[in-house]
């Protein structure tokens, strides 16, 4: 019975997303015409600028801009600096995305169900979705102070000795990364807890029917069905976990940095190397990488769901 289940809801799924009327999709297209023209001009056209620059050696000193070809490129991965950056982002982004999904799901399963605090609950966890990031970078480099921090506080109630957070390059990145958690969280449980309460009741009262349990009616019921919002959040979190800079910059500057360059990251060493050294057409090619890099990884996220999906089917 679970097995029919399944490819019910599998053949829900495709029908839900492919079912469509050709006028009502060329009347879509023809009303976001002006959004995507618009799109068109403030993404894409600074894609097209940072690629042309990329094969220009490009500051602002310098009124003579010449054409260098591939050259940023080949001294890009001689760079020790650029893959410092890459290998730091990839752990951010991998453990940010992987974390903040982990512990959405079951969050959103509980919310899902109908409780009278659900609507409290959601709110106290998107609230930091939708607060500025500068003001909670400032409020977490104060919870991590090595001295004050109300977080070393909490540890040494309990007899664990103060952590040096911010300023231990063993740790520095890691602390970003629970903040990072803590802030995308909610947008993640958000998103799942609307593909859950959207999935129809009649497959998972069947599948109780037939006797399965609360696990068995989540695998291979409503997990099946939420693939697709499951993938969207993968996605939009590791475009949002490789794009990481704010929290970079405010927290581990100053005097309350990590040594060495702990938590450089692919942004930040692409704004030191533009705004800093004024090397433009060096920071276009990172830029340009990095781009390839997330399309790619994105790719591969659609390929291993897409492949995943075709098994089940």
């Amino acid at each position: 019975m679970v097995g029919r289940l399944v490819d019910a809801s599998n053949v829900w799924a495709r029908d839900t997303f492919s079912r469509g009327n050709w006028r009502l999709i060329l009347f879509c297209y023809i009303v976001l015409a002006p959004v995507l023209a618009l799109f068109g001009y403030v993404r894409m056209g600074p894609i097209v600028s940072s690629l042309v620059l990329s094969f220009h050696k490009w500051d602002l000193i310098n009124p003579i801009k010449p054409f260098i070809g591939w050259s940023n490129y080949a001294e890009l991965l001689e760079d020790d600096n650029f893959w410092l950056s890459l290998k730091n982002t990839a752990i951010y982004a991998l453990l940010t995305v992987t974390l903040s999904t982990l512990l959405a799901v079951p969050l959103a399963v509980f919310l899902a169900a109908k409780s009278r605090l659900s609507a409290v609950y959601q709110t106290i966890y998107f609230l930091p979705v939708i607060t500025p990031m500068v003001p909670m970078s400032i409020a977490w480099k104060w919870i991590y102070d090595y001295n004050h921090g109300i977080l070393n506080y909490v540890l040494s109630l309990i007899g664990i000795p103060a952590v040096a957070w911010l300023t231990d390059p063993g740790i520095a990145l890691y602390a970003l990364i629970i903040m990072g958690v803590w802030k995308v969280i909610g947008y993640n449980m958000i998103l799942l807890l609307v593909g859950i309460r959207n999935i129809p009741s009649t497959y998972v009262e069947a599948a109780a029917i037939d006797g399965a349990g609360g696990w068995q009616r989540f695998r291979y019921v409503t997990l099946p069905l939420l693939k697709p919002i499951l993938l969207y959040v993968l996605v939009t979190s590791s475009i949002n976990a490789f794009n990481v800079f704010t929290q970079v910059y405010v927290m581990t500057l100053g005097s309350q940095s990590a040594p060495g360059q702990a938590v450089r990251v692919l942004v930040f060493d692409i704004y030191q190397n533009a705004f800093q050294y004024f090397r433009f057409g060096y920071a276009s090619a990172e830029a340009v990488m990095l781009t390839m890099i997330v399309l790619g990884f994105t790719l591969i996220q659609f390929r291993i769901a897409r492949n995943k999906e075709g098994q089940d089917g």
